[in-house]
């Protein structure tokens, strides 16, 4: 999925296998023989479910591609949630106060922008 978005989607062990597994429980996909290497083919149901659905795969799959801006502020915007996700544990209260002082000072600070 990242090589077909050119790395805008790329989904967690945590969030694909479990997708895999509704898939199979729906009969949509079926592990291959070498289900262990994650290779999975459609069944017939999973077949005529994409060509029935085949303008929401297509507009699914055109979401996930982007301009270098945007990349350029997904990027940042997950360096940030990086960071913010630090203070959820193993900081001090004090540390915390900071953080929250800043994360609101920082978003009245794009409501601004959005203003003008």
């Amino acid at each position: 999925m990242a090589e077909r978005t050119d790395g805008v989607w790329k989904p967690s062990p945590g969030s694909v296998y479990p997708t895999l597994q509704q898939l199979v429980d729906e009969e949509l996909i079926v592990a291959g023989d070498e289900a262990a290497k994650g290779e999975y083919s459609l069944t017939e149901a999973g077949r005529t479910y994409v060509a029935e659905h085949a303008d929401a795969v297509e507009a699914a799959w055109a979401a996930t591609t982007g301009d270098e801006a945007s990349d350029e502020f997904r990027e940042s915007l997950g360096k940030l949630f990086g960071v913010v996700q630090q203070f959820r544990s193993g900081v001090t209260d004090a540390q915390r106060a900071a953080a929250t002082a800043k994360l609101d000072e920082t978003r009245r600070a794009l409501y601004a922008i959005l203003a003008d």
